[in-house]
């Protein structure tokens, strides 16, 4: 069977690593986007990574272009975005799909363990959030409303 684990992704600079890099740690994982009416949930994120990134957890941005072009910029640009903008220093990976026939292998995984509002699979928009404990069980799917600051119990409980 296969875990999460099991999935190599592109990072923002174009470097393919393994999931098991992120083994023993606590994930958040959120497909993002720089011009959303959720984009600064980045500034929340990154508060989160720097809160308990010694404890072992780690955010992981994934952008994504899905919906209604809201990242239309390249991996570079997206990287300038983010650090300028709001100083992102949690892991930025390559933009992917998380819907339809290109969907991201590990997005595909991630849907599958935990599914959305009335049990869709279909990621609905931009900063969908999934945590994963430290033995890379996807724990719960978060709406694109839910706020970073919303989720620290639900991390606290995981170390």
């Amino acid at each position: 069977m296969k875990t999460i684990y099991d999935f190599d992704v592109k990072t923002i600079d174009g470097k393919s690593i393994n999931m098991g890099e992120y083994k023993n740690k606590v994930l958040l994982i959120v497909n993002v986007a720089s011009k959303c009416g959720f984009t600064s949930q980045y500034e929340g994120l990154e508060k989160l990574y720097e809160k308990y990134k010694s404890k072992d957890f780690v955010v992981l941005g994934f952008p994504c272009n899905q919906f209604m072009n809201q990242e239309p910029g390249t991996n570079e640009e997206i990287k300038e975005f983010c650090s300028l903008t709001y100083n992102v220093k949690f892991p930025m990976f390559s933009k992917i799909d998380v819907n339809g026939d290109k969907t991201e292998p590990l997005y595909k995984y991630l849907k599958e363990q935990a599914s959305g509002v009335l049990g869709t699979e279909a990621i609905k928009w931009n900063f969908t959030k999934f945590l994963i404990d430290k033995n890379g069980k996807v724990i719960e799917r978060y709406s694109p409303s839910t706020t970073p600051k919303s989720l620290e119990k639900d991390i606290e409980k995981l170390f």
